[in-house]
């Protein structure tokens, strides 16, 4: 199970005909309570779509109900009746559920910049409405119906010491680069919190988790990522352990993600060590991270380590400082760059496991920070030159 594990939560995917038929393709997310906590970060993308607009002012009070999601179309780009769009379809599901239209955020993914089918949506809605359950199947149809080019759904759980539990979906596997979120996510959980809790558990696992997935570089006008808590299981846990929580749940999804990125042959865990800060070895890991040479380096199977420290290189110095004549680089386990220069021979690097190890040593201080993101392949090009037929 995964967002009806925690108590107090119901939930479906349904085929609403956004899509080609038979697809899932609308998903409906219910508190039944007792609390209507909520907290949610959105995509910082200047260019926003109509839901991220609806939902981040009918979050901002802290409280929600239920989230309806959609996959087939982003409703970006759409205007003040991509707006009006949105609003229609909270107000519709408020109605079917008899909660107010503030407690209902809404997240589309797709297309931009087309109108979404409303006919479809609205009474796929009420066909959700009418058919929200508990257990795996209802959660892996909500999973499912969210996906776009997506080969697996991605779903995960945990339970605290204290017996609360923290479930989610996901979904994602282009556009992966956020920016405080990322893609499509719905966190559930039974504690008793407050809406302040919910926010710093959510933003703080955010950081850590879905901010440090960078796929391709390309950040969604729709990313949306959101936390509900029923209390339905009486437990109020401390801080820390619903933050941990909600991370462990975020870093596996995040981890599936990658896992799933489009057309993706090697998932690629970037470690920057001994930075001057958190933000410095960060910026260093994105950096590679988002290095087109190194990413096609490793699709074809070679530890080229000179693109690496290349990349580590173009990071301005008052943002990483660092002394280019100390960098290291493993890859794979193999020190294949040692004080700005040659290390081991890059022929004894294996290159054949799925998960690649990249590990930068800038012998600057004591802060380390991470970034998963993935090779670009033929598949990748392919997939993304034809997304819109």
């Amino acid at each position: 199970m995964s967002i009806t594990a925690p108590q107090g939560f119901r939930a479906v995917g349904v085929a609403a005909g956004i899509k080609a038929a038979p697809k899932l393709d609308l998903a409906l997310v219910v508190n039944d309570g007792p609390l209507d906590v909520a907290a949610g970060v959105f995509t910082t993308n200047r260019v926003q779509a109509a839901p991220v607009v609806w939902s981040r002012q009918a979050v901002a009070d802290g409280r929600a109900r239920a989230v309806i999601l959609n996959s087939g179309g982003a409703n970006a780009c759409t205007g003040p009746e991509g707006f009006a769009d949105s609003h229609r379809t909270a107000e519709h599901v408020a109605e079917l559920l008899e909660v107010s239209a503030q407690d209902v955020l809404v997240a589309s993914t797709g297309l931009i910049g087309e109108r979404l089918p409303m006919d479809a949506l609205l009474e796929g809605a009420r066909t959700a409405a009418g058919a929200l359950a508990a257990g795996p199947a209802a959660d892996d149809s909500a999973a499912r119906a969210i996906m776009t080019t997506d080969t697996v759904p991605k779903q995960a759980s945990a339970t605290t010491a204290s017996g609360v539990v923290v479930g989610g979906i996901a979904k994602g596997a282009g556009m992966l680069a956020p920016q405080l979120a990322t893609m499509l996510v719905v966190l559930t959980t039974d504690a008793v919190i407050s809406a302040e809790a919910a926010d710093a558990a959510l933003r703080e696992a955010t950081r850590t988790t879905f901010d440090r997935v960078d796929s391709d570089a390309c950040m969604s006008t729709n990313d949306t990522v959101l936390l509900l808590a029923s209390g339905a299981s009486g437990i109020e846990p401390g801080a820390e352990e619903l933050a941990d929580a909600v991370r462990a749940v975020s870093a596996d999804l995040a981890r599936q993600l990658v896992a799933d990125a489009e057309g993706a042959s090697h998932d690629v865990h970037v470690v920057v060590t001994s930075a001057t800060s958190e933000a410095a070895a960060l910026a260093v890991a994105r950096e590679i991270a988002r290095s087109n040479l190194v990413k096609a380096a490793i699709f074809g199977n070679d530890p080229n380590w000179g693109r690496i420290v290349a990349a580590a290189g173009c990071v301005p110095e008052d943002v990483a400082p660092f002394d280019p004549a100390a960098l290291a680089v493993s890859v794979n386990g193999v020190q294949v760059s040692l004080g700005g220069g040659v290390g081991e021979p890059r022929e004894s690097v294996d290159m054949t496991p799925r998960e690649c190890l990249i590990e930068v040593d800038l012998g600057a201080g004591d802060a380390t920070a991470d970034i998963w993101t993935n090779d670009l392949t033929h598949d990748y090009v392919e997939e993304n030159s034809a997304y819109s037929s």
